[in-house]
């Protein structure tokens, strides 16, 4: 059995025990918090700590945690031997995480799979396959609409903001909208706020609107999904056109992502993976034979 830890409990980590649970090959560590003191209920089962080094032996530790945190995190516990997943979601940053991450991982015989939710993460995967299939051509990427997490926690973060919801609402060929809804704190600027959101990367280069509402769980929507549409060309034949949809529950699929990863984490040499450098079999319980029975 994997044992698991998960790091942080919020969205993602509150599905990311429902899927360690489910798995028929991972045994639950226990919960990593800022604050091990008064638990919620659901956790009252489990080893609740401050730090992971009192859960005792730990195989892997998934990062349900903002993506800033990230790597400060998964090189802590790749130094101490432990292995990590993360769903760290900033595409422009991923290859320079991926180098210090391998790094710090190669130095400790350890390994750490990171961007490893939907996307970045499985529809990574899809468009690769895309490629694989038309080498020449272009691929659209669109997202929603619906509720991205990280670019709601980025918002969170803000000077004056208590609480945020960034949708995402796809314009088509890969361009987006950023619908921002905003509760402040008294005496916050909304004009101040707006434009600190405007200038962060994750929103800069994207149409953004900043909304000041009451209440932001009067809003709130946790669905998501994607449409990836590529035309192109196979060997000198043209007009190829793929498609992929899905409709989701965003925090729920990206946990179940992260636990297959995690899985697949245990299969590697030392060092730092994107998904699409992983077999797809290795994020899958059971042996390859079973896989490849069932599956092929």
């Amino acid at each position: 059995m994997i044992k698991v830890a998960i790091v942080g409990y919020g969205n993602i980590g509150r599905y990311v025990l429902d899927s360690v649970l489910e798995a028929p090959d991972m045994e639950l560590a226990g919960i990593v918090r800022r604050s091990a003191e008064n638990p919620p209920a659901e956790l009252r089962d489990y080893a609740v700590v401050d730090d992971i080094n009192k859960l005792g032996k730990v195989d892997v530790a998934i990062l349900a945690t903002p993506t800033r945190h990230v790597e400060e995190n998964a090189a802590k516990y790749l130094a101490a031997g432990i292995n990590t997943v993360d769903s760290f979601d900033i595409h422009g940053s991923i290859p320079a995480l991926r180098h210090n991450l391998g790094e710090v991982a190669r130095a400790n015989g350890t390994v750490a799979v990171i961007s490893a939710g939907w996307d970045p993460g499985s529809d990574s995967i899809v468009r690769a396959l895309m490629e694989v299939a038309a080498p020449k051509g272009v691929t659209y990427t669109n997202f929603g609409p619906g509720m991205s997490m990280g670019h709601s926690v980025c918002v969170r973060s803000k000077q004056g903001v208590k609480d945020a919801l960034s949708m995402t609402i796809p314009l088509g060929t890969g361009i987006h909208r950023r619908m921002v809804y905003v509760e402040l704190l008294p005496g916050a600027d909304l004009a101040e706020v707006t434009a600190a959101i405007k200038a962060d990367p994750y929103f800069a280069s994207d149409e953004t609107h900043v909304i000041e509402v009451k209440s932001v769980d009067a809003v709130r929507d946790m669905g998501h999904g994607v449409n990836m549409t590529r035309k192109g060309t196979s060997g000198r034949t043209p007009s190829q056109r793929f498609e992929f949809n899905m409709a989701i529950n965003n925090p729920a699929l990206t946990a179940q992502i992260l636990v297959g990863a995690a899985r697949a984490a245990m299969r590697q040499q030392p060092g730092c993976y994107t998904m699409i450098e992983i077999p797809v079999v290795d994020l899958l319980p059971g042996s390859r034979e079973e896989n490849v029975a069932h599956l092929v």
